[in-house]
């Protein structure tokens, strides 16, 4: 009967940590709080890459961020129509950059750190992480 209530106690334990850990229970993430989350991870190292200014850095990741909400819905196209759509995104989002006003060597600047944050979240995503969160 011990040996039964042991059980039980680890079981009901594993299933309570399991539905704990996982990220907002089953309701859907509240947009205001991703985007703050995701300000405070990315801001600081775009400053320090980029050597912007943290007023400037906001400008960016507000575009940055508008980009990557509109190319969510992309996810679901066929390859070229994905690939076509992204290049035109690209060009939205360097015109934004450039009414900042950002150099064309901010510019660049600016879309490799990003490339280089996409690249460490594939890798991240290959390897099971979840970035950090």
């Amino acid at each position: 009967m011990k040996k039964l209530l042991v059980l039980v106690a680890v079981f009901t334990t594993v299933l309570l940590s399991n539905a704990n850990a996982q990220q907002g229970n089953g309701t859907p993430p509240d947009p205001a709080a991703m985007k703050a989350r995701y300000y405070e991870r990315v801001k600081p190292a775009l400053i320090e890459k980029t050597k912007l200014a943290p007023e400037v850095a906001d400008k960016v990741l507000d575009i940055n961020w508008e980009a990557r909400s509109k190319m969510r819905g992309m996810r679901d196209l066929p390859e070229d129509e994905r690939k076509k759509k992204m290049e035109e995104s690209q060009v939205e989002i360097n015109k934004g950059y450039k009414a900042i006003p950002l150099t064309e060597d901010q510019i660049k600047v600016v879309n490799e750190f990003f490339e280089e944050q996409r690249k460490q979240m594939q890798q991240q995503r290959q390897n099971g992480g979840n970035g950090g969160n």
